[in-house]
């Protein structure tokens, strides 16, 4: 069976939807890759809001957290937010353990964290 790898980047409302496409993010190259295409998208849409859909996903390496974090860094020159979803409670406790689910926000699905970010991020 052939692995998917990389990500897909879609837009739904004011929001970059970035839908992992492999159960293992792992390979450096490949996670540089993904850092680099999803870098392209922000600087060229700025969108309001960047969900990272974990959905496929069973395993990622630390390097995905500094990945997150530097997109953090990106979206919050202009006030936009990293938005976490649809990811397993095992790699949800790695969020805890480095007490990053302090700075990123987690919903169930795309649509929750759509509708609930849309209704508190009025201008």
């Amino acid at each position: 069976m052939d692995e998917k790898k990389g990500v897909e980047i879609t837009t739904q409302s004011d929001a970059g939807v970035v839908s992992f496409q492999a159960a293992s993010i792992s390979d450096v190259e490949e996670i540089n890759a993904i850092s680099q295409k999803i870098g392209d998208f922000v600087e060229k849409n700025q969108p309001a809001r960047l969900i990272f859909d974990f959905n496929q996903v069973k395993f990622f390496s630390s390097q995905v957290l500094g990945m997150l974090l530097n997109m953090r860094a990106k979206l919050s020159v202009y006030k936009g937010e990293v938005i976490i979803i649809a990811i397993n409670p095992q790699l949800h406790r790695v969020f805890k353990i480095t007490n990053l689910d302090k700075i990123f926000r987690f919903f169930p699905d795309v649509k929750s964290a759509i509708k609930t970010t849309s209704s508190t991020s009025e201008d």
